[in-house]
């Protein structure tokens, strides 16, 4: 009988364990990850200088490390954490809880645009990767000519992210049923299960293994040398270190001043070869911050907040753009299984259709977490942007949901974005303090085009949901429907416009409703802040290799191509200096 008790209380401990927890604290790395260091423990003295240092090791960071560290020296510098052992970062069934979580060494850390639509980045080795929704579709051909990359090379760096780190789904009846409810729509035709970006419907790959197991771009840092590869955890950089050398006296980098997580002040210093270099892998908010606070960027801006200016760049942190999301909550008649996105429709218009399923109806999600759109995740969905704040979210959760039925968080949400969205806007600094957020604005449906896709975009939900497969699966027989729409609405959900066919209306819903799904891009674009080959304009040895440099963010999600091009940039350095026959 003891033995009963002990075996069962292991086996709850290790169910709490995948189930997750409301705060994320510090995870040791452990020893399968002989790269892996805390800063605290880095020694400039011991050190003899670096081919390569890369300032942040997120989406694209990752794979560009791993590549160039097989021929060369090679140190990442990441602000956040390791993302192993921790369940609300590797189960599916935790990423609400992931993502929710605020506390300060929480791998997500959520900031407010001026717009009032609450966002995130992320604090942790694998970046973006470790906290998104996981889905995985390349960007199209017709992206990859406008962006000016070798086709070649760019199929080659595909195939090596997906053979390391990408699955097929199984498809989860939520993501089956709005497969078949686009089809029935006309979001034709079935392009099955593909990588591709193909005009109508078709199941993408994830990073969530068949055990709901999350594998990230962290993970590519093992096709690395161990040998050339260090990355440093909790090592926040807060400046480029430049010398002016030649004749021109040309600013160049010669590596970065990095704080670790004592608060002791660091160098980390290229070795002086020819052809080392810094290179900004930060994010698309990350490295315009960290270059104008290294002094590139507006020089009025700069001279404002007593930064000295190296570069005089008016666009530093200009053109920034967030695809803007709308979200639909369907109320079903039993509840659903969990998913994240599988399933998309491309619609000729530039309006993507997707869906996530399940989440708001766990114990734990009924009590205090909604799901992808919820208030927690700061999707204060049915409260205008300007109107919406952390403290918002805090009273909705103390003093509205948990008084709710779990009928009311039974479901599903369907999402439309709009792809790349011509309402801009940027970032700009609040003073000379690398942990003082940016302050950050993207004009959401600025542009009337944006918003005319928005209105095609709820109006092709609401034909998705008409369907008959999609009105098999909804309104719950122990609830008037009238009852379970009110229920949604005190739940912080939005439910289809009662009147689609009057634009005004749609367009204040679009407006009133927008959000975010994390695909926020610029920055940094090519052609003004840096060249056809990513190295920043006026300095020597610097680089930006990131989102930030994208006018326009690639496939229906993007996380596949910036993992790409993390190993096209690779590539491509290590064949310029070693000739076509690197060993890559």
């Amino acid at each position: 009988m003891e033995l009963l008790i002990k075996l069962l209380l292991l086996f709850l401990t290790a169910l709490k364990t995948t189930q997750g927890s409301d705060s994320c604290n510090e995870v040791k790395h452990g020893h399968g990850y002989p790269y892996l260091h805390e800063a605290s423990s880095f020694s400039q003295a011991e050190e003899e200088g670096f081919d390569y240092i890369i300032v942040g090791g997120g989406t694209s960071g990752c794979p560009l490390a791993a590549t160039l560290s097989r021929n060369y020296s090679v140190l990442v510098l990441e602000r956040g954490g390791s993302p192993y052992g921790n369940p609300n970062i590797s189960h599916m069934q935790n990423f609400h809880i992931g993502l929710s979580d605020t506390s300060p060494s929480a791998p997500s850390q959520p900031f407010i645009s001026t717009d009032g639509v609450i966002n995130t980045r992320a604090r942790v080795l694998g970046g973006g990767t470790c906290i998104n929704a996981g889905f995985y579709t390349r960007a199209s051909q017709r992206y990859v000519k406008t962006v000016g990359w070798d086709a070649k090379l760019v199929n080659e760096s595909y195939p090596w992210v997906e053979q390391r780190i990408v699955h097929w789904p199984e498809v989860a009846p939520w993501q089956a049923a709005l497969r078949d409810g686009l089809l029935e729509a006309g979001v034709a035709p079935f392009n099955g299960y593909t990588y591709n970006h193909l005009y109508g419907t078709k199941i993408g790959g994830i990073i969530f293994d068949k055990d709901g197991f999350r594998h990230t771009a962290a993970d590519l840092l093992a096709a690395g040398n161990n040998d050339n590869l260090k990355v440093l955890l909790h090592a926040t950089v807060e400046r480029i270190i430049f010398e002016r050398r030649g004749r021109r006296r040309r600013p160049t980098a010669v590596g970065v001043e990095f704080k670790d997580n004592s608060g002791k002040r660091h160098r980390a210093l290229l070795n002086g070869g020819r052809q080392s270099e810094v290179i900004l892998s930060a994010g698309a908010i990350g490295s315009p911050q960290l270059l104008q606070l290294s002094g590139v960027g507006p020089r009025k801006e700069l001279k404002k907040l007593g930064i000295p200016v190296v570069i005089d760049n008016l666009h530093v942190g200009k053109g920034m753009a967030d695809n803007p999301l709308n979200s639909i909550f369907m109320p079903t008649k039993k509840p659903v299984r969990q998913s994240l996105i599988q399933t998309v429709g491309i619609t000729h218009p530039g309006v993507f259709i997707e869906a996530s399923s399940g989440f708001s109806q766990s114990p734990n999600s009924i009590k205090c977490h909604h799901g992808i759109m919820s208030a927690e995740i700061g999707q204060l969905s049915t409260i205008p942007p300007g109107q919406r704040s952390l403290e918002a979210v805090q009273k909705y959760k103390r003093e509205i949901k948990k008084n709710l039925p779990k009928e009311a968080f039974q479901g599903g949400f369907i999402l439309e974005k709009i792809s790349g969205p011509l309402s801009h806007g940027g970032l700009r600094l609040v003073n000379g303090d690398v942990h003082t957020p940016p302050v950050v604005t993207f004009n959401y449906f600025s542009h009337p085009e944006d918003l005319q896709r928005c209105v095609y975009g709820v109006r092709s939900i609401e034909r998705v949901v008409q369907t008959k497969r999609f009105a098999d699966l909804t309104v719950n027989d122990a609830y008037t429907m009238e009852a379970l729409l009110n229920m949604s609405v005190q739940a912080n959900v939005n439910l289809i416009p009662k009147h689609t066919n009057d634009t005004a209306s749609v367009e204040q819903f679009c407006r009133d409703t927008v959000t975010t799904i994390w695909h926020y891009h610029g920055g940094c674009h090519i052609g003004k802040v840096v060249d056809g080959e990513y190295r920043v304009i006026g300095a020597a040895r610097l680089r930006v290799v990131d989102g930030s440099t994208f006018n326009k963010s690639p496939g229906t999600n993007p996380q596949a191509t910036v993992m790409m091009m993390g190993r096209y940039m690779g590539v491509k350095i290590l064949r310029k200096r070693l000739g076509r026959a690197a060993g890559v």
